[in-house]
């Protein structure tokens, strides 16, 4: 039997007086994606760092395949590909050149396969790095973290700057990549990209995981508003005592109301009267979140 792809094992990483990690355990399966999600200073960077041995543990333990992220650190790195939240880049070189500078360090990535996803993303490769665009830039980090085909690809914020066609591929090239069995550690401000892409996710806040998931019961946790306009006023307080809503509020004629899970029983109770108009709006991850951290305490499980 493989060895996970990841497992943090009482993971911890303070900056002196400053949080970074608490106590996180976590494993993940080779072969999946998974999504991990927090608002911004959570930890999720920090964690990937330790991962890849740019920071070392203060306590607790990550590994890779099995691998030590520290005492392993070379043969992790070769198995890993990477997309840094604060991509560096040399402004000099030509993106082509670029690519094929960082291929080498890894012992040479052919230039058919850099030349094949620069297509896929729409990069030009003959263009100066300096004179990209941020997406651009985005572009070039993506096609070095994929290039040389690793076993797990671990990406921070991967979608930061891209326009939505350029979002579809990077979905498709992930959903590739997992087909071939390979793992995908990603972290997402995006809930439609977690949603296209992750098997299960782990969201993180002030360091400490609050909750492992599957995609599927993110979907039921999450808040989401919908607005159903009748042909004239109804009582809220009917549409309010059903299951999974935890709101619900009447302006004339229009009827806003909060819920969760399944909407077969607000459909329903809607269906008793004349709809003119629905909408239903999406949650994005700071509601996710909001529903996920209630009632929790701060404490790690």
């Amino acid at each position: 039997m493989s060895a996970p792809a990841i497992v943090l094992d009482a993971l911890t990483k303070s900056y002196g007086r400053d949080r970074g990690v608490v106590g996180l355990d976590l494993e993940v399966g080779a072969g999946q994606v998974f999504g991990f999600l927090g608002p911004n200073g959570a930890g999720k960077s920090t964690t990937m760092r330790v991962l890849l041995d740019l920071l070392r543990p203060t306590s607790g333990a990550a590994r890779v395949f099995g691998l030590d992220s520290h005492g392993d650190s070379l043969e992790v790195r070769r198995r890993c590909g990477y997309l840094s939240g604060d991509l560096a880049l040399h402004d000099r070189l030509v993106a082509l050149d670029h690519l094929r500078w960082l291929g080498e360090l890894r012992g040479g990535v052919p230039d058919a396969r850099i030349e094949e996803l620069a297509a896929r993303f729409d990069l030009d490769l003959g263009r100066r790095v300096g004179d990209l665009s941020r997406g651009n830039r985005q572009k070039v980090g993506l096609v070095q973290a994929f290039m040389h085909d690793p076993d797990l690809v671990v990406l921070d914020e991967p979608t930061s700057g891209l326009d939505p066609l350029v979002q579809h591929e990077f979905q498709r090239l992930v959903e590739e990549v997992a087909a071939r069995g390979r793992t995908v550690f990603l972290s997402s401000h995006v809930i439609d990209e977690v949603e296209r892409t992750c098997d299960r996710v782990a969201i993180i806040r002030e360091g400490r995981l609050v909750a492992v998931e599957s995609i599927d019961t993110l979907r039921a946790r999450a808040l989401r508003t919908v607005t159903i306009t009748f042909d004239r006023p109804v009582d809220p307080l009917g549409f309010e005592a059903l299951e999974d809503v935890t709101e619900a509020r009447a302006e004339g004629n229009v009827l806003t109301v909060r819920t969760t899970g399944d909407a077969d029983a607000l459909v329903k109770a809607a269906a008793a009267h004349h709809v003119v108009d629905l909408v239903s709006e999406r949650a994005d991850l700071e509601d996710v979140f909001m529903a996920f951290y209630a009632g929790d305490d701060g404490a790690g499980r």
